[in-house]
């Protein structure tokens, strides 16, 4: 696992702001470990914080904002693909606006002074949001298509009806490299047609040649392309920023048709309610501590999420060396059924295990089975995803319901009661 990044020192930047046309002053500083990425409002009495996370983020037109109402920031994107692009886990952002300078219009300025800042390690462990599923999200026009990743992959399409622009696309493994030299460069856009209408609205108060690409009929005004598909990489680099508010590394494997900051700030509520937390998983060695169970019978090789007295999801990799197979149907390995539902009860005992004192000295035992359904033979290969959730407990008895999926499919389901005794 990574270990959490922040910067060295303080740095500044300043300027002024796209939509509200106001100058701000934005210095990065060093965030504490776990804390998160951090904006905090020094022109309010208080300097009230609000952390990037998607929870605060508020639905507005053409823009990202967390909050509403006087302590809102407005416009967040650049400064957020600027940090989760340089690998950065937790920094305080002070700004003396309600609004970050737009500078050039894209994320390299901002990149280069946290670079300047120095990017260092300061302990814990980087949160990675991963997926063990299939996400799909429609908004309007834009389409995301999320799947299971090591890493963040991007594939990006947009289409316009301007000559500069009409259909165009990008696929990108987005890390340090690859953000900094081909996506942190890419500059916002807009189109002169629509300039009276915006700024009526409020909106492109402080937007120039300088800081936008901004185009009539037939090319950019005032300025020139550094790619020509500048377009799709900025929709890129939004999407790099509006993916930061889910408060951890995601790790996807993302297609983004027609990307808008409100498709992806909902995409993000649903990557969220169907990942699990890979920094916060508990190991094989908490989980031998927890059961008694040992090989050949321990069956959950990792926890992946922990909500007490409530849920738990747990993994077990089943790999052609389990015993199991030696004997059940030899050349057409399948996993019994019955050790499914062990498994789904050994992650339900860490669940219970987890309220006891003392659990070396406890067993859990399961009293009844109900509702027990088979749906999928599990095979060498599979890996087996047990989500575990509390139905009852009283005292030292309680009732589990469990199902076990293989790559999003329900394989197996039960309720459980279950009691723990001393050994």
């Amino acid at each position: 696992m990574s270990e959490r990044r922040t910067i060295r020192e303080r740095v500044e930047v300043g300027g002024i702001g796209l939509h509200l046309g106001r100058e701000c002053t934005l210095a990065f500083l060093p965030g504490r470990v776990d804390s998160g990425i951090v904006f905090r409002r020094m022109d309010l009495e208080g300097s009230p914080e609000t952390p990037a996370l998607v929870k605060h983020a508020t639905l507005s037109e053409r823009r990202t904002q967390l909050g509403d109402g006087a302590e809102a920031l407005h416009t967040v994107e650049h400064v957020l693909a600027a940090v989760v692009g340089a690998g950065i886990d937790d920094i305080v952002i002070e700004m003396n606006s309600a609004e970050p300078p737009i500078l050039d219009g894209s994320a390299r300025p901002f990149l280069e002074a946290l670079r300047t800042a120095g990017i260092v390690g300061h302990g814990g462990v980087a949160d990675e949001l991963r997926l063990s599923e299939c996400v799909r999200v429609v908004d309007g026009e834009s389409v995301y298509i999320a799947h299971p990743s090591p890493q963040l992959e991007l594939d990006v399409s947009i289409t316009f009806a301007h000559p500069l622009i009409g259909a165009q696309r990008g696929r990108w493994i987005v890390n340090e490299q690859t953000f900094a030299n081909e996506l942190s460069g890419a500059r916002t856009f807009g189109f002169v047609s629509e300039v009276e209408m915006l700024r009526a609205k409020g909106l492109i108060q402080g937007a120039c040649a300088e800081n936008t690409l901004a185009l009539n009929d037939t090319g950019v005004v005032g300025n020139t392309l550094r790619w020509p598909d500048e377009f799709v990489r900025h929709k890129a680099l939004d999407v790099v920023g509006d993916l930061a508010l889910a408060g951890r590394r995601v790790r996807a494997r993302i297609s983004a048709v027609k990307p808008s900051h409100r498709g992806t700030v909902t995409f993000v509520r649903e990557l969220l309610a169907h990942s699990h937390r890979e920094g916060s998983v508990i190991g094989i060695e908490e989980i031998m501590r927890v059961l008694p169970h040992r090989y050949p019978f321990l069956l959950v090789d990792r926890i992946l999420e922990f909500e007490e007295k409530k849920r738990i999801v747990g993994i077990k990799n089943v790999t052609i060396n389990e015993p199991f197979f030696q004997g059940h149907f030899p050349g057409h390995p399948v996993m019994p059924g019955v050790l499914i539902i062990e498994a789904m009860a050994q992650v339900g005992g860490v669940l219970l295990m987890g309220e006891i004192p003392d659990p070396e000295s406890r067993v859990v035992y399961i009293m009844s089975l109900d509702n027990v359904k088979f749906r999928k033979p599990v095979r060498p290969g599979d890996q087996l995803r047990l989500e575990v959730e509390m139905m009852q407990i009283r005292g030292q008895v309680c009732r589990v319901r469990g199902v076990a999926k293989v790559e999003g499919d329900v394989v197996c389901e039960a309720e459980m009661a279950a009691m723990v005794r001393d050994k």
